[in-house]
């Protein structure tokens, strides 16, 4: 069983990088709004769907021929943060800012529905298109990199690499930038930052622009490293990308990075060991029970998670 480690962890590692970007954007959001935006999977399906669909048409158009794969994944992955990014700003003003003020079983009432009705939208518009609720694209990185102990798929690694990429400029904008302070002092007390002079709504706004860009590129990876993509991929993902930021501290960005990181690591430990390990009683099909049985354990047992801190409720 030793032999498939080090190939267990680096599909864990990919798997984790996208839990934890997906997880920035629901960590973000609950840090401000003290909301859970459910439809922030769905996004992550609209941008997969994007990026598909560009790589096709400029397939289609001939113009992935003799183009670095680079610049291709590139373009997929500007074009699928501007799309989704617009979207998720566009939902804010429609189906949340209104409801601000309501109790918060409400603006989560209108999360699920914006998730419902994405689906469908999608659904719809692919069987309109191409006649199939799913779509496969091209894989840009279709190789392998020999490191002597496991192939790490080529794929994979640009995710990583990516993914890292995102973790880190998100990091400094968050750390180091005039509305990355702003968002931070809006998480922290809106009435103080607006009477700061600190504009809250478009603070708002710049959060769910960010964390929906950050969506829609995962998207894009996740179609890379997969292949093949349906409307509903979003609900499942997003669910374990909740619990990764749940178990991180949900509210904490960096609790949202390692706790998608330690999340995909398990459950792809679990998917490639628990069977030997139960002598069959347990197949890799329960490493979803295993995610979630995480998630119940972490609000049982610590509910501000590994690096949140508990607080006392707002009154």
């Amino acid at each position: 069983m030793l032999q498939i480690l080090p190939q267990v962890l680096v599909d864990g590692l990919t798997l984790g990088f996208m839990y934890a970007v997906v997880a920035l954007g629901y960590t973000m959001v609950y840090g401000i709004l003290e909301f859970i935006n459910f439809s922030h999977g769905e996004i992550f399906m609209v941008g997969a769907f994007i990026g598909t669909e560009v790589l096709l048409i400029m397939d289609a158009l001939g113009g992935l021929q003799g183009l670095n794969p680079f610049i291709a994944l590139l373009m997929a992955l500007v074009i699928s943060m501007i799309i989704t990014g617009m979207l998720g700003v566009g939902i804010e003003r429609v189906a949340y800012r209104p409801l601000r003020n309501s109790p918060r079983l409400v603006p989560l009432i209108s999360a699920i529905g914006v998730s419902f009705l994405l689906q469908d939208v999608v659904r719809f518009a692919e069987a309109l298109h191409r006649d199939a609720f799913y779509l496969t694209g091209p894989i840009l990185f279709p190789g392998k990199l020999d490191i002597g102990i496991a192939q790490i798929p080529t794929k994979a690694l640009i995710v990583i690499v990516t993914a890292i990429v995102l973790m880190i400029v998100l990091s400094f904008f968050i750390n180091k930038t005039k509305w990355g302070i702003a968002m931070r002092a809006v998480a922290q007390d809106q009435s103080t930052a607006s009477l700061m002079t600190i504009n809250v709504d478009k603070v708002i706004m710049l959060t769910f622009l960010i964390g929906s860009s950050l969506g829609g590129a995962t998207g894009v990876l996740f179609a890379q490293n997969y292949g093949t993509i349906d409307p509903y991929i979003g609900f499942i993902l997003g669910m374990k990308a909740f619990t990764a930021a749940v178990l991180g501290g949900i509210g904490n960005v960096r609790g949202a990075m390692v706790g998608g990181v330690l999340l995909g690591v398990i459950e792809s430990l679990s998917g490639a060991y628990l069977g030997p390990l139960t002598n069959g009683a347990f197949g890799g099909e329960y490493k979803d029970v295993i995610a979630f049985s995480i998630l119940i354990l972490v609000l049982l047992f610590k509910p501000e998670g590994l690096f949140g801190e508990a607080v006392k409720e707002k009154v």
